[in-house]
C-alpha cells in the first residue's frame, strides 16, 4: 500500500479494539512508575504511529467496542457467553488509550448497542456511496465481507490490503 496523497480523500477506518487486543498480547509486562500497566497503551500507540507515518491519512477514524450488550444479546442470549472478560490489567489500560486517541484529535467512534465493526461497517459503506476509497485496518477477518468496491482492508501484521 502506497503513502495518501496530499489530495487523497481515502477514509481510513481503525478496528480499535482489535488494536487494544492486539497491543495488549504482543507487548507484555510494561507499567508506569505507579505501577499502572502500559504494555496496551504503548503497543497501540506504536501501531497508530506507524500507520499515520506510512499512510498519512487526512480522514481517520477509530471504531471502539462499548462495555453495554448490542442488539445482538437482544436477539440471542448467548452471543458472545463464551468470550472471557478482558484481562484485569487491560481493563485500567482503555481510557488511556482513549486519551491518546484524543490527543491525536483522531474521531473517535463508539455507540451503545452496536460494536466497532458495526460502526465501521456502516460508515465504510456510507463514505464509499459518496465516492471515497476505504481502508479498513484490522486483523479481524469478519470485516473482509465489506470488501468490495472501493472498500479495501489492511492488516498491517500481514502487510496486505485487499
Amino acid at each position: 500500500m502506497t503513502k495518501a496523497k496530499l489530495d487523497d480523500n481515502t477514509v481510513y477506518l481503525i478496528d480499535g479494539s482489535g488494536y487494544i487486543f492486539r497491543a495488549y498480547f504482543a507487548v507484555r509486562s510494561l507499567h508506569s512508575k505507579k505501577g499502572i500497566p502500559t504494555n496496551a497503551v504503548y503497543g497501540f500507540t506504536t501501531m497508530l504511529l506507524k500507520l499515520l507515518r506510512e499512510h498519512q491519512p487526512k480522514l481517520l477514524a477509530i471504531a471502539f467496542d462499548r462495555k453495554e450488550p448490542t442488539f445482538r444479546h437482544k436477539i440471542y442470549d448467548g452471543y458472545k457467553a463464551n468470550r472471557p472478560e478482558p484481562p484485569k490489567d487491560l481493563v485500567p489500560q482503555f481510557d488511556l488509550i482513549h486519551q491518546v486517541v484524543d490527543a491525536f484529535n483522531i474521531k473517535r467512534l463508539s455507540m451503545a448497542g452496536f460494536e466497532a465493526d458495526d460502526l465501521i461497517g456502516t460508515v465504510a459503506k456510507k463514505y464509499r456511496d459518496l465516492g471515497h476509497e476505504v481502508v479498513i485496518v484490522t486483523g479481524d477477518k469478519d470485516l473482509m465481507q465489506l470488501v468490495g468496491d472501493n472498500i479495501f482492508l489492511l492488516d498491517e501484521l500481514r502487510a496486505s490490503r485487499n
